[in-house]
């Protein structure tokens, strides 16, 4: 008979569900930001979303990202199946609250009015803000999905997920970058324009 400490362990869930419920109460929030017509209410959910969007994007990709390739497999294994699952909800969640309502406070104030050149920082920030956004659903989302399943199988093949890890911090670097010069273009706005 095998002991417990022998016995094959259980398949990793990966991928919540429940955590749908986060992402629906976020996105009602949001969309009561913009129902409401309220322009500190949206000011706020708009500032939230972003600054999480954006520390998270500049740790992951300055200071965990480099750790996390430092690291050996295992110990990388066990960071990922506790960050991966929390990252597939909130990311997307937050880029698409951040996007909407930064557009929704942009028209409601005026933003998108103006003429040339004022116009330009407005069409910089939404050129960012879609770049950033499809890079996140089109790369980061579906690397973060496979990696997810990829964990889940009962012999994770490990180069692949360093494969895929490599590209993937990459990648968040490359949203970080982009982070900044969006914060560089919202603090212009806000300066004035």
């Amino acid at each position: 008979m095998a002991s417990i400490a022998e016995a094959p362990a259980a398949p990793v869930r990966l991928i919540r569900l429940e955590y749908l419920w986060y992402v629906a109460l976020a996105l009602a929030v949001m969309v009561a930001a913009i129902v409401s017509q309220d322009i500190w209410f949206l000011n706020w959910v708009h500032v939230m979303s972003g600054v999480l969007w954006t520390g998270i994007d500049l740790f992951m990709g300055f200071v965990l990202g480099p750790i996390l390739r430092s690291m050996d497999v295992a110990a990388r294994k066990q960071v990922l199946l506790r960050l991966t699952p929390k990252m597939l909800f909130a990311m997307p969640t937050l880029a698409i609250i951040t996007g909407t309502a930064g557009w929704f406070l942009a028209s409601d104030l005026g933003y998108t009015d103006l003429a040339w050149p004022q116009i330009g920082w407005i069409y910089g920030a939404l050129v960012l803000v879609t770049l950033m956004t499809i890079q996140g659903l089109g790369y980061l989302l579906p690397t973060n999905l496979r990696v997810c399943f990829e964990l889940q199988k009962q012999q994770p093949d490990g180069a692949k997920i360093g494969r895929l890890m490599s590209g993937y911090f990459y990648a968040v670097a490359a949203q970080g970058l982009m982070q900044v010069a969006i914060i560089v273009i919202m603090a212009r706005i806000v300066a004035g324009i």
